[in-house]
């Protein structure tokens, strides 16, 4: 069974060979270009989005003073299935006591 030999651009050390460098040099300019392209598009809709949102005026709206009160105990599925009626009923036997 012998070893298929190594078909790559690339020798024993990983370096790039003579090879995929004449390969990649006619790519070497239109990629450098696409590059800057993105990461100018990229950093411009950044800076608009950064400077958009700077502009925002929230003085027309009204923030309340405290927040909103959560009720003090949750209720319970016991205390569902009773009525009003029998909750406070069940309240004035307790206070009674």
């Amino acid at each position: 069974m012998g070893i298929l030999p190594r078909s790559s651009y690339y020798d024993k050390h990983y370096r790039q060979s003579a090879a995929l460098i004449r390969a990649r040099q006619p790519y070497l300019i239109k990629n450098i270009f696409s590059g800057l392209g993105l990461c100018t598009f990229t950093i411009a809709v950044y800076a608009f989005t950064i400077n958009a949102v700077a502009q925002d005026d929230f003085s027309d709206v009204q923030v309340p003073d405290a927040p909103a009160q959560h009720p003090h105990t949750p209720h319970t599925a016991a205390e569902r299935a009773y009525s009003e009626k029998t909750l406070k009923q069940r309240k004035a036997e307790t206070m009674n006591r």
